[in-house]
């Protein structure tokens, strides 16, 4: 076989394997594990738990939800934690469910559902990520 070839080969080689390998790390430093609420769902299963989709949410329950979510929504420094979690309105009383990164992200989303339902309306199950119950 010709040198040049030989060479070509080998080159061929090694360059795949590097670029394998150096894709093989890059994947694994971005990928985060998948965030793992199933504590939280099971919880949220139980027939005594208040859920969005239980019950009968008349008009007003679902007008409070809605007002309650756009503005948490709209404020973009809360996470998408805080963005995503559980409003609940049963009969004018609002429940809070989900995690949020921080105490201040908590009490901003219970300031907010406070400010539509009423301070005594509002029921706080919210979690501090990573101090689930």
């Amino acid at each position: 076989m010709d040198r040049s070839f030989k060479s070509l080969v080998c080159g061929v080689a090694f360059t795949s394997a590097f670029l394998i390998a150096g894709n093989a790390l890059a994947r694994q430093d971005t990928q985060q594990p998948a965030p793992d609420n199933t504590k939280v769902n099971q919880r949220d299963r139980k027939s005594t738990e208040p859920t969005a989709d239980q019950g009968k949410n008349n008009l007003s329950d679902r007008e409070v939800m809605r007002r309650i979510r756009r503005e948490v929504v709209k404020d973009k420094s809360l996470s998408t934690y805080a963005h995503n979690v559980k409003i609940i309105s049963e009969h004018g009383k609002v429940t809070l469910k989900g995690p949020v990164h921080s105490d201040d992200e908590k009490n901003t989303v219970e300031q907010y559902a406070r400010r539509v339902a009423g301070d005594g309306n509002v029921i706080d199950e919210l979690t501090v990520k990573g101090e689930q119950k």
